[in-house]
């Protein structure tokens, strides 16, 4: 008897570190358990908890004045020019990104925990762990936006302990407690050093049976048949009432129902849903598919740890996504040291962390970065203004979710998935187009426009400085933003279009690569972990095989000489996605190879920056579904390519559900000899059809179902 892909991890020991934490969020609230049956933890995160540290007053530089200068010189030849096009203000970070506390459920009659279990359900959010004597599940509803613990133990101990790594010494915090009809309130009230900003977290502690008694901070509960415990937090400037946040609380409790399944169903009716849409099956042995994680991890060509990796990809993208999209450790940390601020880096990694968010059929994540941009646009119409002297938007390398100004210094597939033009995204769109009209005023000998100061993201040309003429990701999102504002804004469609076309073409370099800056001199760094000049195969359809072959195989060689630099995972996918627009499925697996090979997954199946699991972060493990996604299936809204870049490694299996730009939902199963392909369109359309055959037309009709079988791929 076969089985099918675990949604699910468990291993068999406690978690010693907050890293090996199992996950459970809603994209508000998040969720970290770990410890043991006798001192089990659960770290509290909130999107919304940045640490004041200046950056919340801090404005973009006024520098517009100085920017005609700046093009002077650099167009002059002064490669160095944009090293002083500054306001002479320090480096200032984007607010930081920490936790808020955690409970701490203690057994005060400690026991060998014998039959240790710890497992998370992706299928439903739950954590949950159990031996002899004890059992605690733990999810965070999408339905109520509260984190729900239920823990059945003889006796125990309960507080909110804010004393996490990195807390600040002078960070003042209060707690409260005090007994209610239901059991508990428990408060924890913390004021950060030299800011008028705190965050209060209440947990209504729900008591079936036995007796509870206050032990401030905390209480004590024995013999009670089980314990709920409700939990939400919020930011703050003025004084909250607490006690209206735990009445909130309070009417969470259904009337003569068993409270944590009745909560446990409204919140899987949500997350069910979304998770089971889309799911990968690579014929994996049984026997490994029941593995723990850990040991799974420990064998990387295993095509089990392939699919459990995917799909807790998918599940930890959906739980981090909500308010807002992922940071870049998602919805959770447990130090409030968090490697660089655990911002919203907007130069590649959220790019990166969102990439199969249509594709892998989660609007909500989509609907997640929409939130932030469009919450933002006004400060980036600062930016445009300030910096540029421009009309329109700049949206900053960095943020902290609060702000997205500049001083440190693309949704629209979503609209193509669903066949309908979002109203915002028109507005995005013609805010963007603004500014490059404003901007683009500069040309070079031959009549092109020219984008200067130009910047490749955190790369400089190997013989100039960081702002330098014409960056192959600049004029790739140039000519797409204008041609995309064309199509959304028919009123001003050919200015638009004309102004992409006068954009210079990109250059091919000595040898035979595709350039970084399009602009005679400049040369290029290769060992780097960027490659954002790429940025017109991966995520543009600008280059690709089939209609520009010369640029991708100059774009193929570019990517043949990138180094590593310094091994950080979202690197090696990024090279991965771009590898399977490129067709090459043996550079896509030699890729996630380094990535699986390398160390980079914690037990909790969530990922690191660097290899040997140094600095946590969510860019390898939320950005690999994109690429398995897209070396099995890519689209576009007139293409679908099947099986492009396949690495032979995995002769079988299934995609299911994966959504296209065309209006399509597709299943698609193979085998070494066939290939099938289940497309059920939502629309009628004409696409061309892409296989290692061939190319032939491909005719769709709405609410038909298209069966293709493919004899060779």
């Amino acid at each position: 008897m076969t089985t099918g892909p675990a949604h699910g991890t468990w291993e068999p020991r406690p978690a010693a570190r907050w890293e090996d934490a199992f996950l459970s969020g809603n994209g508000r609230h998040g969720a970290m358990v770990f410890g043991d049956p006798d001192d089990e933890r659960v770290v509290v995160n909130h999107h919304t908890l940045v640490r004041p540290n200046g950056g919340e007053r801090a404005r973009p530089p006024e520098l517009a004045a100085e920017l005609p200068r700046l093009q002077d010189r650099l167009l002059a030849g002064q490669p160095d020019a944009a090293e002083s096009f500054t306001d002479g203000r320090d480096l200032q970070w984007v607010q930081p990104f920490h936790p808020a506390f955690q409970t701490r459920l203690r057994r005060m009659t400690p026991d060998e925990p014998r039959g240790y279990r710890r497992t998370v359900d992706f299928t439903t959010g739950v954590v949950a762990a159990r031996c002899e004597g004890w059992r605690s599940q733990v999810f965070v509803s999408r339905a109520d936006d509260v984190v729900v613990q239920q823990v059945e133990a003889s006796d125990l101990h309960i507080c909110l302990d804010h004393r996490l790594p990195g807390a600040p010494h002078d960070l003042a915090v209060g707690h409260g407690s005090v007994l209610t009809p239901e059991g508990a309130l428990l408060t924890l009230r913390a004021r950060y050093p030299g800011s008028d900003r705190a965050y209060t977290g209440v947990t209504l502690v729900v008591v079936d049976g036995g007796r509870t008694t206050l032990t401030p901070p905390g209480l004590r509960v024995t013999g009670a048949e089980s314990v709920l415990l409700l939990t939400r937090v919020i930011r703050h400037a003025d004084e909250p009432d607490a006690l209206a946040l735990a009445r909130a609380l309070g009417d969470l409790l259904p009337d003569g129902e068993d409270p944590y399944a009745r909560l446990l169903d409204r919140h899987i009716a949500q997350h069910r849903t979304a998770y089971e849409r889309v799911t990968l099956d690579l014929a994996a042995d049984a026997a490994e598919r029941a593995l723990p994680g850990s040991d799974l991890l420990t064998r990387p060509d295993s095509p089990a740890c392939l699919e459990r990796l995917f799909a807790a990809g998918r599940y930890h993208l959906l739980s981090a996504a909500g308010m807002l999209p992922p940071r870049l450790t998602g919805l959770w940390t447990g130090d409030w040291n968090t490697a660089w601020a655990g911002a919203f880096t907007n130069d590649a990694n959220l790019n990166l962390q969102t990439a199969s968010a249509a594709a892998a059929a989660l609007p909500e994540v989509t609907e997640a970065l929409a939130a932030l941009i469009h919450g933002q646009l006004d400060d980036w119409a600062d930016n445009a203004r300030a910096i540029f002297g421009a009309r329109g938007v700049v949206a900053p390398p960095h943020s902290d979710g609060e702000s997205g100004l500049t001083y440190h210094y693309v949704y629209k597939r979503q609209d193509e998935t669903r066949g309908e033009r979002d109203p915002r995204t028109a507005h995005a769109l013609a805010q963007v187009a603004l500014f490059y009209e404003d901007f683009l005023t500069r040309t070079d000998a031959n009549g092109h426009v020219t984008v200067v100061p130009s910047y490749s993201p955190e790369n400089r040309p190997a013989n100039a400085s960081w702002g330098a003429i014409n960056a192959a990701m600049d004029l790739s999102a140039a000519r797409h933003a204008l041609r995309t504002a064309a199509d959304y804004h028919p009123e001003r469609a050919e200015d638009r279009r004309a102004l992409a076309d006068r954009l210079p073409p990109h250059r091919i370099n000595a040898d035979g690569a595709l350039a970084e800056w399009a602009w005679p001199g400049l040369d290029d760094t290769y060992d780097h972990r960027h490659l954002s000049h790429l940025y017109g195969v991966w995520p543009l359809d600008e280059i690709n095989p089939y209609d520009t072959p010369d640029l991708a195989a100059a774009a193929y060689r570019a990517l043949e000489l990138r180094g590593a630099e310094n091994d950080s995972a979202h690197g090696y996918l990024h090279h991965a996605l771009v590898a399977a627009r490129l067709r090459d499925g043996d550079r896509v697996a030699h890729a996630l190879g380094q990535v699986l090979k390398g160390d980079f997954f914690h037990a909790s199946l969530m990922s690191a920056h660097y290899p040997h699991r140094d600095v946590y972060n969510a860019d390898a493990a939320h950005t690999l579904p994109a690429v398995l996604i897209e070396m099995l299936v890519q689209s576009t809204p007139d293409r679908l390519v099947l099986l492009p870049a396949l690495p032979t490694a995995y002769p079988h299996g299934r995609l299911l559900g994966v959504r296209t730009r065309f209006g399509a939902e597709i299943d698609l199963t193979w085998s070494p000899d066939s290939a099938t392909a289940v497309i059920r369109p939502t629309r009628s359309h004409r696409v061309e059809l892409r296989t290692s055959s061939g190319a032939e037309p491909l005719d769709l009709v709405a609410g038909e179902d298209h069966v293709l079988t493919l004899e060779t791929w």
